[in-house]
Order: C-alpha cells, then sequence, then structure tokens
C-alpha cells in the first residue's frame, strides 16, 4: 500500500467526488490560484475549472452563506475555512442556516455541504489562531463533525461526509498537512459516526481524537514500558460519538483518560466523562480522567504552550492515577 501525505489524503477524496458528482464544487480563500493555503487543493483548478474550484474574498460570511443557499438548491459544495477560527464569522451561516434548515422546512429542504479546514494549535500562532471548536459545533443538532487523526481515515471520512445529506463539518490539522500514512489506490468510504481502536490493551482506555491521537499513543508506548497495557481508541467523529465502543473498552479495562485539546469546561471529554460513568458505571474501578488544554487562551511564548496543551507526560499521570500507582 502507498505512502501519502494527510493534505494529499484530502485532495484525493475531494478530486474522486467532483469526478463522480459534477454537484460537487470547492469554495474558499486561496484554494484556486494559490492552489490552497496548505496546497491541499493543488491542481484541482486545472482539473476542474473556475467555476468548480472557486477563490473568495475574505469574507467567510459571505461565502459561506452562499455554499448554504446552493446546498438548499440541489449543490454540494465543499466549504474551505482557512482555520476554524475564522468560522466563527460564518457561523451565523453554518448553526442558524445548514444546520436548522431541515428541521424547520419539515423536511422538504437539507443542506448536503461540508465545511473543511484546520482547527486547534499551529505553533505560536497565539489566542486567536489556536482554537478547538469541535464542541461548539457538536453541541448543534443537525450538524456531524468528524476530526480524522490520519490519512487514511481522512480520505474515507471526507468521501463519506461529501456524499452525505446533512452539513457535516470537516475538522482537519495545520500541523497533520505533512504527515503520511498508509491509503489504498482502489475507492473505499469510512462510516461516520464509527469510532476505531487503534491500539488493543487490558488496562485502561485512552480516548481521544484528531491530532491528540499522538499524545495518547505515544503515552501508550511509554506505558507498555512500565507494564501497562493501554487500550487506545480514536473517536474520528464527535458528532455522532460511537458510545458503544467506548462503553464495551470500559467493560474490558475498567478505566479511562480522555485526551482532548480543547478547553475543559462543556467540552467533548466532559461530554464523555459523564456518559460512561452514567452507562458503564458498575464496571468502573476509578472516575474517568480528563487531559485537556488549560483554562486559558493559548499563549503565543512556545515554553507556555508547552505548559498549556495536553503532552505525554500529563496523559501518562492521569493513567497513574486511575490505576491508583499516583495520588491525584
Amino acid at each position: 500500500m502507498r505512502s501519502i501525505q494527510f493534505r494529499e489524503a484530502l485532495r484525493e477524496a475531494m478530486q474522486e467526488e467532483m469526478r463522480r458528482d459534477e454537484r460537487v464544487y470547492l469554495m474558499g480563500e486561496e484554494v484556486a490560484d494559490y492552489n490552497g493555503a496548505y496546497k491541499v487543493s493543488q491542481g484541482m483548478l486545472d482539473e476542474f475549472g473556475p467555476e468548480r474550484i472557486i477563490d473568495t474574498p475574505i469574507a467567510e460570511l459571505g461565502f459561506a452563506g452562499i455554499g448554504v443557499g446552493s446546498a438548499i438548491n440541489g449543490l454540494r459544495p465543499i466549504i474551505e475555512f482557512m482555520t476554524f477560527n475564522f468560522s466563527l464569522v460564518a457561523i451565523d451561516q453554518v448553526i442558524n442556516s445548514a444546520a436548522k434548515i431541515m428541521s424547520m422546512s419539515g423536511g422538504q429542504y437539507s443542506a448536503p455541504m461540508v465545511f473543511r479546514g484546520p482547527t486547534g494549535s499551529a505553533g505560536m500562532l497565539s489566542s486567536q489562531h489556536s482554537q478547538n471548536f469541535e464542541s461548539w459545533y457538536a453541541n448543534t443538532p443537525g450538524l456531524k463533525v468528524i476530526v480524522p487523526s490520519n490519512p487514511y481515515d481522512a480520505k474515507g471520512l471526507l468521501k463519506s461526509a461529501i456524499r452525505d445529506n446533512n452539513p457535516v463539518i470537516f475538522m482537519e490539522s495545520e500541523q497533520m498537512y505533512g504527515d503520511k500514512g498508509e491509503v489504498p489506490e482502489e475507492e473505499y468510504l469510512l462510516p461516520i459516526g464509527v469510532a476505531d481502536i487503534k491500539r488493543e490493551g487490558s488496562d485502561v482506555t485512552i480516548v481521544s481524537f484528531g491530532k491528540m491521537m499522538k499524545v495518547a499513543l505515544a503515552a501508550a508506548d511509554e506505558l507498555a514500558k512500565d507494564g501497562v497495557n493501554a487500550e487506545v481508541i480514536d473517536l474520528r467523529t464527535v458528532r455522532p460519538i460511537d458510545y458503544k465502543t467506548l462503553i464495551e473498552s470500559v467493560k474490558k479495562t475498567n478505566r479511562m483518560v480522555v485526551v482532548e485539546e480543547a478547553w475543559p469546561l462543556a467540552s467533548i471529554s466532559a461530554e464523555l466523562a459523564y456518559h460512561i460513568q452514567s452507562n458503564a458505571f458498575d464496571y468502573m474501578d476509578a472516575p474517568v480522567k480528563r487531559v485537556t488544554c488549560r483554562d486559558v487562551p493559548l499563549p503565543y511564548a512556545p515554553t507556555l504552550i508547552e505548559a498549556s496543551l495536553p503532552n505525554i507526560e500529563r496523559t501518562i499521570d492521569a493513567v497513574k492515577q486511575v490505576m491508583y500507582q499516583k495520588q491525584a
């Protein structure tokens, strides 16, 4: 199986779906002539032309609204935000229009579209460009929210998102676009809402998604050196959440740690902790422990960034606490 970059996997997903369905188009800042801010859409203008690869002004509210209107009228747009921090300018169109139209029209209209772009920190970009809004969007009925962690998952899930009849938020990581992974040449789709067990284990369940999967897997490797066999689960989708896979894992390991880049209050990890402790309480030997970003706007200084974000050491500490090897 060949190894390709994360950005190449996303590009292939969009190209394949645009070849398959002429209603699909890509719109956003610098996606055409510049080949994409992160080179995700490189070469797509040459293949599909300016009517389907559309450069926009720096006006997220405007082009997101155009995308919603076109989706309601039968097209399948992919709206690229240069970063999901900038999606806040367009959040009214995403939440009050795209997410609500099927319900408010009694099923007469839908908005089959994808909003995609990078989320989270990207290294010394300071507070306004380093935020994680997965839980914001996952809090909205009518939206699906996907956060892949590797090229294989990214391609299969993006293809499914483009074909889905609901609006889908597809969040990537700016720090992962160059990551390489094995991706089949033949076509494949991955189901939305199904978690993936990346590593089998028996002592503790570590759950994460997106680029924090690197932290979770690295922590599991370190824990193995001390004889702790951690099971690592990649949510892949944060709305809907695959609670069944998580509960079955906890039945086996009896402990859970959730690693998430976002702030702690009202986060995905908070929802997971509530749900697991409510529905798998009899199997738990310790409360669910969370590892999140510190509850502050992300600083600019690299030393403070390191102190703020979840890391391997904090994850290992959390695991030792749920195993009663270390006092909380």
